[in-house]
């Protein structure tokens, strides 16, 4: 897998456990909050464990400026998927109109100027 790839799926990986260790206790609010972060803290481990060579293999060949803002991709893709599926919210008009200009910024982040 080469470098171009390879922070890509991580980052994926790394934002499947991020956006359950955040949100996924949204299911479940009669849990005692203690219980919620503990757990939380469990699954946020697996989500560096992701991250971390994710943003180390990513640098050889993306910036931290282009690494950021494809993990802010990345998040907004998973999330809405998560937020659709798992939390089964509504996927609204304004939500991707609010990601459109997301992708916007990709445009001039990742631009040769």
């Amino acid at each position: 897998m080469n470098n171009y790839i390879a922070p890509i799926i991580l980052l994926t990986i790394s934002n499947i456990f991020m956006t359950f260790a955040w949100y996924g206790h949204l299911k479940h609010k009669a849990a005692p909050l203690i219980m919620v972060i503990l757990i939380s803290w469990g699954i946020a481990f697996f989500e560096y464990c992701f991250q971390v060579p994710a943003n180390r293999i990513g640098h050889e060949v993306y910036n931290a400026a282009q690494l950021k803002t494809i993990q802010e991709v990345i998040t907004l893709i998973v999330f809405s998927i998560f937020s659709v599926l798992y939390l089964k919210e509504q996927f609204k008009w304004n939500y991707l109109v609010g990601f459109a200009f997301i992708i916007l910024a990709v445009f001039f982040i990742f631009k040769k100027w």
